[in-house]
C-alpha cells in the first residue's frame, strides 16, 4: 500500500478546497495526488480524521394526495454549464444533524414542508460521492411533503425549477436528461416499485427481529 508523507492545501475557500498529496507509491517511487474536499483546513481531512462526516444531505420526496410523484429540482450547475434534474440537497450546518438539514433545505428549496420517514441507519448514513476525486460524504434522507411551492428562499446563486414528477415524466427524465447519479438510481427504483419506501418499512421488520432473537 501507498503512504501519504505530505499534505498541501492549494486553496482556502469556504466550501471546497484543492489538495495536493506527496505520497510513496506501493513500487516505492515518489507520486502526487490530488483531489477536493468540503474540509477547510488539513485537519479537517479524513485522512487526518480517520472518521468520515456528513458533509451534505440529499432528499427523496413523495408528494401528491396518493404519494405518487417524486420531488425534483432543475437546476442550474457551473461546471456542467446546464440544468440538471436532481434531488433537493445541500450542505449540513455546524451543529445540524442532516435529517434537520433535509428539512431545511427542501423548504429553501421547494417552499414545501418534509416529514421525513424513519429509516435502518444503512439507507440514511452518509457515503461517499465521487471517492476518487473527494473524501465527500452525504446522507440520504426519505419523506413527504405538503405545502405550496415557493422560490423566496433561493440564494441569489441559485437558480431552480421545482418538478413533482409521475412516473412517466420519471422514465422521460432518465430516458433523456441530464441528472444527479443518486437521484437516477433512486428514480429507477420510483419507477418500477408500487410503494417506494417499502423497502424502509421492510428495514425495520428486519432489525426487529434480529434484536428479539439476541
Amino acid at each position: 500500500m501507498g503512504t501519504i508523507n505530505d499534505i498541501i492545501q492549494v486553496t482556502h475557500n469556504d466550501h471546497l478546497n484543492y489538495y495536493e498529496l506527496h505520497t510513496t507509491k506501493k513500487t516505492g517511487e515518489p507520486g502526487h495526488y490530488y483531489f477536493a474536499s468540503r474540509a477547510l483546513t488539513t485537519d479537517g481531512l479524513e485522512l487526518r480524521r480517520k472518521k468520515s462526516r456528513c458533509d451534505g444531505v440529499a432528499v427523496f420526496v413523495l408528494v401528491g394526495e396518493k404519494r405518487d410523484r417524486v420531488l425534483l429540482i432543475r437546476q442550474f450547475r457551473w461546471p456542467i454549464g446546464q440544468y440538471v434534474y436532481e434531488f433537493p440537497a445541500g450542505l449540513v450546518e455546524e451543529g445540524e444533524s442532516y435529517t434537520e438539514a433535509a428539512v431545511r433545505e427542501v423548504y429553501e428549496e421547494t417552499g414545501l414542508r418534509l416529514t421525513p420517514v424513519p429509516a435502518d441507519p444503512m439507507f440514511t448514513r452518509p457515503y461517499y460521492m465521487t471517492d476518487g476525486m473527494t473524501d465527500e460524504c452525504c446522507a440520504m434522507v426519505y419523506g413527504y411533503a405538503e405545502g405550496d411551492v415557493r422560490d423566496q428562499h433561493l440564494e441569489d446563486s441559485e437558480e431552480i425549477e421545482v418538478v413533482m414528477a409521475d412516473r412517466a415524466e420519471a422514465r422521460r427524465i432518465l430516458r433523456t436528461e441530464r441528472m444527479a447519479g443518486n437521484c437516477a438510481l433512486q428514480l429507477m427504483h420510483f419507477i418500477s416499485d408500487p410503494e417506494p419506501f417499502g423497502f424502509l418499512k421492510g428495514s425495520e421488520a428486519d432489525a426487529g427481529q434480529a434484536a428479539g432473537r439476541e
